[in-house]
């Protein structure tokens, strides 16, 4: 009985965190920027695997002879997500993680 009882509680403790590993809503990915708003750039090569940004910071990506700016302004829930969902089409064709770090505007204050 009590191994019955642990599958269940198991089962049920994995079914409502299945949502923690999906992608995040694409409305808390931050917005399309224009690329002369951009505070720097970041140059995508065949061995890009992942970026590091910064919450809040606008960055203009440029891959191969196309480009876009992305402004990181996420959700505070987000610290990763796959570019290639908000790139314009046929800018990326693969998957490159943005690692994002918190915006330094609301970290707390010690």
């Amino acid at each position: 009985m009590l191994t019955r009882t642990l599958i269940l509680a198991f089962a049920t403790l994995l079914a409502f965190s299945t949502p923690a590993f999906a992608d995040p809503r694409l409305d808390l990915l931050g917005n399309p920027a224009p690329s002369s708003a951009a505070q720097r750039t970041i140059v995508i090569t065949p061995d890009t695997k992942w970026v590091n940004v910064e919450g809040g910071e606008i960055v203009n990506f440029i891959v191969g002879d196309k480009s876009f700016a992305w402004d990181f302004y996420v959700g505070f829930t987000v610290s990763s997500f796959d570019l290639s969902r908000v790139a314009p089409p046929g800018v990326l064709n693969r998957r490159i993680v943005a690692y994002v770090s918190p915006d330094p505007r609301y970290r707390g204050v010690d």
